[in-house]
C-alpha cells in the first residue's frame, strides 16, 4: 500500500493518497452519483493504512470547493477514521484551505475541528 490517486473529474475530487510519504490530499469538488460507491474504497484503504501507525505524523491537505450532503457523511467517516488515529498516539495535522469568501466551507472546517479534536486543525484562507 503506498498510494492511493484518481484523477479529478467534473463532480470528484483529486484523491492524492501517499501512504509512503505519510500525507493525504482532496482537492476540488464533490458530488458524485453515488458518494458511498466513491468514498468506499477511499475509507478503506485509509482504515488499512492507519491500522499500520504507531506514533506516526500523517499530514492531510483538504481543499474542497464544493462538497454534497452525502459527501459530508463520507468525510466526516474519513475523519473519524483520521481522528481514532490520532486517539491511538498519532500526530494527525489537518490542514482546511477554503477561498477567503467562502464562509461555508470555512464553517464546515471549524466543525469538523470541533467534532474531531484530537485532529490537529489548521485553517487556511485562500485568495480567489
Amino acid at each position: 500500500m503506498n498510494k492511493l490517486y484518481l484523477a479529478p473529474t467534473s463532480n470528484t475530487p483529486e484523491v492524492d493518497f501517499d501512504f509512503a510519504s505519510r500525507r493525504l490530499s482532496l482537492k476540488g469538488e464533490s458530488y458524485p452519483e453515488s458518494a458511498a460507491a466513491f468514498y468506499g474504497d477511499i475509507l478503506n484503504q485509509t482504515s488499512d493504512f492507519l491500522g499500520t501507525l504507531s506514533n506516526e505524523d500523517v499530514h492531510v491537505v483538504v481543499q474542497l470547493n464544493y462538497f454534497n450532503s452525502s459527501s459530508t457523511k463520507m468525510l466526516f467517516s474519513f475523519f473519524d477514521r483520521l481522528n481514532q488515529a490520532a486517539e491511538d498516539g498519532n500526530q494527525i495535522t489537518l490542514d482546511w484551505h477554503h477561498d477567503v469568501d467562502d464562509e461555508t466551507i470555512l464553517e464546515f472546517g471549524l466543525e469538523v475541528a470541533e467534532d474531531f479534536p484530537a485532529i490537529e486543525f489548521n485553517a487556511h484562507a485562500l485568495e480567489s
